[in-house]
């Protein structure tokens, strides 16, 4: 396999999609197997189309190039007392702006302020035509029409390359609680997840794990406010505050996928609370089988041993590491979808919606 082109620029990247007629765009390589296609694929690396180009902290938003590391857009940002609540998975393991917008991956924060699709405002990418088009503006304000840039959102780069994002942000909380609440099985972890989401509350996070006989409940807000509400919280079910650390531990484990296996399979899963039960018993079965249960129940992922066949799930997944389809489970395909990959590659230059 050749080395991959590497762009240094938006127009860069545009001349790299027309050199070949067959391309594949690549980031840092987190979620492996959204990119692995036929060998006549000519690979763009975004690793050097990096870098803020406008902050504007006064209006809650930011433009980066695609290939700008998460990690870099997060300091930025904490810098300025502000962050993206959707919680970015796989900061730590180099992941980018642009692959983690094309896998579509949100982290436990999506729970309360919704997912990346929800921040996202404009996008710069380049067309199978090799033309540098943009969609979406800088600024949060009401549009009418189709939402294109929300399209790329887990489009997997089978749309087109992307080459600039805008986003919004939002001012980090002055101080977060976390919340480990007792859950002996898999009946209790729902309960608990199914009477905090409807609780007032308002937990930012919602997490557990099957190897946890616990819910993991986050809050945000003032510190004094905190307090009253953890104790209110833990008066109806038995369980503890974590300490600063601890807390960190856990949702770093949560976000960088530490509980999953090296090398092993891992998909991710769109599930609803009232199958948590059902979902963590067939992730056991796998071999090696571990799992994370994110967003109040609303998603979950599942490691197993490299080679565990994960494809006859019963709920739509997506793999992000091993080998198999990259598809899995009952699949739906809406008419539009395919309507947008002819029109914005009609001669098929990027990977089918099934490769």
């Amino acid at each position: 396999m050749s080395l991959p082109l590497t762009p240094t620029s938006p127009q860069e990247l545009a001349d790299a999609v027309r050199s070949a007629p067959r391309v594949i765009v690549v980031g840092a390589g987190t979620k492996p197997r959204l990119a692995r296609v036929a060998d006549d694929f000519v690979r763009i690396a975004t690793t050097r189309l990096r870098g803020i180009v406008e902050y504007e902290p006064s209006e809650f938003t930011f433009t980066a190039l695609a290939g700008t590391p998460l990690r870099e857009i997060a300091a930025a940002l904490a810098s300025q007392g502000q962050y993206l609540p959707f919680d970015p998975m796989l900061a730590e393991a180099g992941a980018t702006l642009g692959g983690t917008v094309a896998a579509g991956l949100s982290g436990p924060g999506r729970f309360r302020f919704g997912g990346l699709r929800d921040f996202i405002l404009g996008v710069r990418f380049v067309d199978g035509e090799g033309r540098l088009l943009r969609l979406g503006g800088k600024v949060v304000k009401n549009a009418a029409g189709f939402d294109v840039p929300k399209f790329f959102v887990g489009g997997l780069g089978r749309f087109g390359a992307l080459a600039e994002l805008t986003f919004k942000v939002f001012p980090r909380p002055a101080a977060l609680r976390t919340l480990r609440l007792d859950a002996a099985d898999d009946a209790a972890q729902l309960k608990i997840l199914t009477a905090a989401a409807g609780a007032r509350w308002e937990c930012d996070a919602l997490d557990t794990a099957l190897d946890e006989p616990a819910v993991l409940a986050r809050i945000g807000g003032p510190a004094a406010a905190l307090d009253a509400l953890c104790a209110e919280i833990l008066a109806r079910f038995p369980g503890a505050i974590l300490a600063d650390g601890e807390a960190s531990s856990h949702w770093r484990r949560a976000t960088e996928f530490l509980w999953a296996h090296d090398g092993g399979s891992l998909a991710k899963f769109a599930i609803t609370p009232a199958q948590v039960p059902e979902f963590s018993a067939w992730a056991r079965r796998r071999p090696g089988g571990r799992g994370w249960i994110s967003a109040g129940g609303n998603v979950g992922y599942v490691a197993a041993e490299s080679g565990a066949a994960l494809a006859d799930a019963p709920w739509p997944g997506v793999m992000l590491r091993g080998t198999g389809p990259l598809w899995i489970g009952p699949q739906r395909a809406p008419a539009i979808i395919a309507a947008v990959k002819h029109a914005l590659d009609p001669h098929g230059r990027f990977p089918s919606l099934n490769d």
